[in-house]
């Protein structure tokens, strides 16, 4: 590349986008790649730093910082997930709604390549409206094109590196617990936040049922669901350690496997997690009905998706677990569960 001043300019064509950054307010390009400069764009490029300007002379084996991300990009795209245009050198990956998917083995390959970068969000984030979730650039103006060559190939072993799982349409079943709620003394609250956060997740609550404290209802409730077509089946209420908490020994007594009781996440620790011949039940807590993120907003999505669940992955959760209980809370883009 040869450097030419600004005044000197007049004419020429840009070989890459001019930033222009306005602290507070905005970034992003002045001026786009192949602008051709007029005199009225001289005191612009002044003002955001440029008093020179780079003549691109391209050299056998190298490629543009556009074409480079261009095929990363490429490479690294999987399901769910559409691509930007260039701006700035960037491409973005912009995901559908679903739960992220990222290959980190793969993706820490990419960026031991010199002057490749690919960034992401978390593995296993849900998201729940099209938004961006990883970007791909390289550093240089001009990169050696062998190095976008050992991404593709890397890229190549794997089914993809930045992918949607797409949430899967459930049928949930929905038994609430507890005398005082089956007797009429108080009023359920706990319903209407489990089918917002299930409608969000773009599954349905086929009913809610109402049960005492008698273990036997409460298991006779779960297993009508199932026979109903129920795919899921939660079960709020009774999860703490009263004497008169008994949804732990409704949920055994249905026969399923029981794959974790207890959790080693602060809001969530009460939680239980079983499986009956496919279909997962679950204990909730009652942090789900106060909490807009907690143990539920951890594990059902990953059900959703069509990942299983082990107890190796509930105890992998104590690292990131605990939630700091922020004034505004950003979940899903926050640390709790990561």
């Amino acid at each position: 590349m040869k450097t030419v001043p600004v005044q000197d300019a007049v004419g020429m064509v840009l070989c890459h986008d001019m930033t222009r950054i306005v602290p507070g307010e905005t970034k992003g390009p002045a001026f786009k790649k192949g602008h051709v400069i007029s005199e009225q764009d001289i005191e612009t490029l002044l003002e955001i730093g440029k008093e020179h300007i780079y003549v691109l002379n391209m050299e056998k084996g190298h490629i543009h910082e556009n074409e480079a991300a261009a095929r990363i990009a490429k490479a690294a795209v999987g399901p769910g997930i559409t691509l930007s245009d260039v701006s700035e050198g960037r491409i973005n990956f912009l995901a559908s709604p679903g739960l992220l998917h990222v290959d980190v083995e793969a993706l820490n390959r990419i960026n031991s390549i010199e002057e490749v970068v690919l960034a992401t969000m978390h593995n296993g984030q849900q998201v729940t409206s099209p938004r961006p979730v990883a970007g791909t650039r390289v550093v240089p103006l001009v990169i050696d094109e062998k190095k976008i060559e050992q991404v593709e190939s890397i890229c190549g072993e794997y089914p993809y590196v930045v992918g949607i799982r797409p949430f899967r349409h459930h049928k949930v079943g929905l038994v609430t617990t507890g005398s005082e709620v089956y007797h009429g003394r108080i009023k359920d609250k706990f319903g209407p936040v489990i089918r917002k956060k299930f409608d969000l997740l773009g599954s349905t609550v086929m009913d809610q049922r109402l049960t005492s404290d008698d273990p036997s209802m409460t298991r006779d409730a779960i297993m009508a669901f199932i026979a109903e077509g129920a795919e899921m089946v939660v079960v709020t209420g009774g999860m703490s350690v009263d004497p008169d908490d008994q949804t732990p020994t409704a949920i055994r007594a249905t026969g399923a496997e029981v794959v974790t009781y207890g959790a080693p996440t602060f809001p969530g620790v009460m939680f239980m997690l079983a499986m009956l011949d496919g279909v997962p039940i679950l204990g909730l807590p009652g942090c789900v009905m106060y909490y807009r993120a907690s143990i539920f907003d951890l594990v059902i999505p990953r059900l959703l998706a069509g990942e299983e669940i082990t107890r190796d992955h509930i105890v992998g959760m104590g690292h990131g677990g605990f939630c700091a209980v922020c004034d505004t809370c950003r979940y899903p883009v926050c640390p709790f569960g990561k």
